[in-house]
């Protein structure tokens, strides 16, 4: 049994886990978790049943944007934890792609669109205010926490594709050119490859 192991699907958010698991290049082992018939260990690691969910030296991480900041402080050789100078904008956009941004994405992916008198009150207020902001984090600098790539460019990232692959998201040239950045990085190519042949081997 390897130290990290990694619970996932490949049609999940594990898609993001994974593409960090490749960036810090340790090796882990990858348990599959099928929507219907959930193994009892990872339902005893997991009581909400959600992937991705590792479980590193018997202990348990999960929330995907939790599980990328852990990983890039346990495996600080892979030089993906933010520096002191990094670490207000990573925690500003971390958080904020966890909160903000999944929530006024989801919504609007179910029809939800807050009224006038409810935006104060679902604490991202409208997509329009989250797009402004999120234009603003990959415009301010190269990456998101400043000159250099860091995990939080793995969570954000992989936020605004996921938002525009669906419809979540507007069009925007801000957007593409910031994933053009990050997306073609061997770490990223590697993890689309691996869960797409997942994904092609299930329907096999």
């Amino acid at each position: 049994m390897r130290d990290l192991i990694f619970y996932t699907n490949p049609m999940s958010r594990g898609r993001i886990a994974r593409w960090m698991l490749e960036e810090i290049a340790a090796p882990y082992e990858t348990r599959l978790v099928d929507w219907t018939a959930k193994p009892d260990e990872f339902l005893a690691a997991n009581p909400m049943a959600k992937v991705p969910t590792i479980v590193h030296n018997g202990q348990v991480v999960t929330e995907t944007g939790a599980i990328i900041a852990y990983i890039a402080e346990a495996f600080p050789q892979a030089g993906l934890a933010p520096t002191a100078a990094e670490r207000a904008a990573d925690y500003r956009w971390m958080f904020f792609a966890a909160g903000p941004l999944e929530a006024a994405t989801t919504n609007r992916s179910l029809g939800v669109d807050p009224t006038a008198e409810q935006q104060g009150m679902v604490g991202y207020g409208s997509l329009d205010r989250v797009v402004t902001a999120l234009k603003s984090a990959v415009t301010a600098s190269t990456y998101i926490a400043g000159d250099r790539f860091t995990a939080a460019d793995v969570y954000v990232g992989s936020h605004i594709s996921w938002g525009l692959q669906f419809g979540a998201l507007p069009q925007s040239e801000d957007f593409d050119v910031y994933l053009a950045r990050i997306t073609g990085r061997p770490a990223a190519v590697r993890a689309r490859e691996i869960d797409d042949a997942l994904i092609a081997s299930a329907g096999s």
